[in-house]
């Protein structure tokens, strides 16, 4: 049975593929921010010409969906393992921004 996803353990996973081919070294808060905006790039290169109902169907597509699915995975992995690196709880960071938004742009 496999055990539930959490980010946590979805961190430590990533650090365990690092540790296992010596990647460590390569992962500085400067390399991963910039391996974070190439895989955000690459999903951005999915959606670039698409017409705005062309990107809402972009799921429909099973070989478009799997290459969308590929790069959120690969932008969430870069992102969680600067987290990581930085000491940043991410859930923490996101549902304090919520705060601050809830409260900057109250609803109407």
């Amino acid at each position: 049975m496999t055990e539930p996803l959490d980010v946590a353990g979805l961190q430590r996973r990533l650090a365990e593929f690092a540790a296992a081919r010596n990647w460590q070294p390569y992962h500085t808060p400067k390399n991963l921010v910039a391996a974070l905006s190439v895989e955000a790039s690459e999903l951005v290169e999915i959606f670039q010409w698409l017409t705005p109902e062309e990107s809402a169907r972009v799921m429909d597509d099973a070989a478009s969906a799997a290459r969308v699915t590929d790069e959120v995975a690969d932008v969430l992995a870069y992102l969680l393992q600067l987290c990581e690196v930085l000491g940043i709880d991410v859930l923490a960071a996101l549902d304090a921004k919520i705060d601050r938004n809830e409260r900057r742009f109250p609803a109407p």
